[in-house]
């Protein structure tokens, strides 16, 4: 959004780390890209907020003031609150996400497929138990049950 030369000074470029999903200022990924941007958090406008409705308007320098004063303290009150408390969250977040991406990473998906793995063995012994037991009991009562003949009569 900022041309490079306000981010930089002349003569230092710096190249972000690129990865396969693209770097972290400008991802590569089509799909990344438009998850981004359907997440981005839109701008409120002056009009947003403050709306005549059709037919009561005030006076254009009245509503030229009101926007200038409204868009210039919003503009500055948001580079004040970042430059006081802007570090200190991303501080807070990058260790927030720093702790979750470590347990997901070595805590919950361990135990997840730990967990798949000793459930498919005693799927295993559990198939195994019905196939023995249950399956011969079925088929027996499904013969006795297969010589059963049944016939509907209408009796006038």
């Amino acid at each position: 959004s900022r041309p490079r030369s306000l981010c930089f000074p002349q003569g230092f470029l710096y190249t972000a780390p690129v990865r396969e999903q693209g770097n972290i200022y400008k991802p590569n990924n089509k799909m990344m890209a438009d998850e981004l941007s359907e997440k981005a958090v839109h701008d409120i406008d002056f009009e947003d907020v403050i709306a005549e409705p059709e037919g009561t308007h005030s006076f254009d320098g009245i509503w030229k003031a009101s926007f200038t004063t409204f868009t210039v303290t919003k503009y500055w009150f948001y580079r004040l609150l970042s430059a006081i408390f802007g570090i200190p969250m991303a501080l807070i977040w990058g260790i927030y996400f720093a702790i979750l991406s470590f347990l997901h990473i070595w805590a919950v998906v361990p135990c997840i497929r730990s967990y798949l793995i000793e459930i498919q063995c005693i799927s295993r012994v559990y198939s195994i138990c019905i196939h023995t037991f249950c399956d011969p009991l079925f088929e027996a009562i499904g013969k006795v049950f297969s010589s059963i003949r049944a016939t509907v009569r209408k009796e006038i």
